[in-house]
């Protein structure tokens, strides 16, 4: 079959799941309603198939839309198929996986179409941090429908069929479809709404398959390993070249090569994504100065602060690894926070929301620090004084309040220069300095750049019995 052919809604499943591993559940449910001449209309399994199946071995539940069948459209007993998947993988703690491709909302069934949206968002709610969920969206995802796949833990789009939107393109004052499509996949992946988009159907759904394999069926699932064939300590002779390009550092000491990375065209000086490291799945974050090609050419470049959308993505991710007990490993080179007008606008609350996301979580969390750590925003990147269980540093890494430089500056205007350069080579070397932070405990020790992966691994091995008890409490109050 072709990469670029569209599948229909029982193809896509039976290429998402092992082979003869689909056992479909509520076959022969169909509408109750009989209003406006529905009574004549055939809709086959009331356009949503459902079931369970395997996936890499793996338990999952699974629903896919039949555009066929009426569209696709939700109505009451279509939404209960949905829900009563919700409450079988609840029950056993195994993922669910949405395969989207619907008109919408079932006007003939009206108020019972909204009930049943309502019902399955409440399941969503209830499965949020307990098992994963997954949508992938093939076809249209208008309205409600896109509240489903953003109400997911992960939402994959395929790029040219797909079309994800709350109000169509030309609903939306002052635009329309040929200005700007804000349906479209490109769109929804540099505006964050979306983690992938894949080139064609197949593409998508063996990403779907690749995730299913990293993440733990549940929140008390720890069987999220493989076996490592990589030498566990396996030094890295590129570091020292990749410190820039940090999703390049982070597939170099990750087991094997390997990195899933998460949102790649959002807030690109932020990294975020999935590696390996002794087998054990580990989520991953890293402040990002260098786009490089794979020539080694660099072709976009970063400031090295904390942006609003870097903060976003970031804490977002944070909450899921610890909702799902995986172990956080961070890259900090960062200098401060985005100075702009419109950054200010929302930058102290992202921060916030990051600086909360590391310090409430409660998982192994490891920092390697790069180059610059810098003030307040270093202390967000994961730092030792928000809850960081193991610091390292590179012995060229630099950290405390600001640039030597300015420091000096600031403290001897109106001085010589010659003066103020002398001062900013003592302030550096008394308290910007990696061995400085290591004297007073912030940094736990100073390693060689081709040392990370072994350090890294040694470390989260140490803290996998870690437990931490915090004040009781319903839930913190920063979303």
């Amino acid at each position: 079959m072709s990469n670029t052919a569209q599948l229909s809604a029982r193809e896509r499943i039976t290429s998402l799941l092992d082979d003869s591993s689909f056992v479909e559940v509520g076959a022969f449910v169909t509408k109750r309603s009989t209003d406006f001449n529905l009574q004549q209309k055939e809709i086959p399994a009331d356009g949503v198939i459902t079931g369970y199946g395997l996936v890499g071995g793996n338990l999952v539940y699974v629903y896919s839309q039949d555009a066929a069948a009426l569209g696709g459209s939700v109505g009451e007993m279509h939404a209960k198929k949905i829900a009563q998947i919700y409450d079988l993988a609840l029950k056993v703690g195994a993922p669910v996986i949405g395969l989207i491709d619907s008109a919408g909302m079932r006007l003939q069934e009206a108020t019972d179409a909204l009930d049943g949206f309502g019902e399955i968002y409440q399941k969503q709610a209830m499965a949020s941090g307990v098992i994963p969920q997954i949508t992938a969206v093939f076809g249209n995802s208008g309205g409600g429908l896109a509240v489903m796949a953003s109400l997911s833990d992960f939402s994959f789009m395929e790029g040219s069929n797909a079309r994800l939107y709350v109000n169509s393109p030309n609903a939306l004052l002052g635009n329309y479809k040929e200005k700007l499509d804000t349906s479209k996949a490109d769109f929804h992946a540099q505006s964050g709404s979306v983690d992938y988009v894949g080139e064609s159907e197949l593409d998508v759904i063996n990403k779907i398959r690749e995730l299913i394999l990293i993440l733990p069926s549940n929140n008390e699932d720890d069987a999220s390993y493989d076996e490592c064939t990589d030498d566990l300590n396996r030094l890295l002779p590129q570091m020292t070249s990749e410190l820039g390009d940090t999703s390049r550092a982070l597939a170099d000491l990750s087991d094997n090569h390997y990195f899933f990375e998460i949102k790649p065209d959002y807030a690109k000086e932020m990294v975020t994504g999935f590696i390996r490291l002794n087998g054990m799945t580990v989520g991953a974050i890293a402040n990002r100065t260098e786009i490089m090609n794979e020539e080694g050419k660099v072709i976009e470049s970063f400031d090295g602060s904390l942006t609003t959308a870097g903060c976003e993505k970031a804490a977002g991710f944070v909450s899921l690894c610890d909702a799902f007990n995986i172990p956080i490993l961070t890259l900090t080179n960062v200098n401060g926070y985005k100075a702009t007008v419109e950054e200010e606008r929302m930058i102290a609350k992202a921060a916030a929301k990051l600086t909360y996301a590391f310090a409430n979580a409660t998982v192994p969390k490891v920092n390697m620090i790069l180059g610059k750590a810098y003030g307040s925003a270093y202390i967000t990147m994961n730092s030792k004084h928000i809850g960081a269980d193991m610091v390292f540093a590179l012995p060229n890494a630099q950290i405390g309040m600001m640039d030597a430089d300015l420091a000096a500056q600031i403290m001897y205007a109106g001085e010589e220069k010659d003066l103020i350069k002398e001062k900013a080579s003592e302030y550096a070397q008394l308290q910007s300095s990696a061995m400085t932070a290591a004297k007073r405990g912030y940094v736990d020790c100073i390693i060689e750049p081709e040392t990370v992966r072994k350090h890294a691994i040694y470390s989260f091995e140490m803290l996998f019995t870690k437990r931490e008890n915090r004040p009781a409490r319903k839930h913190g109050s920063l979303l």
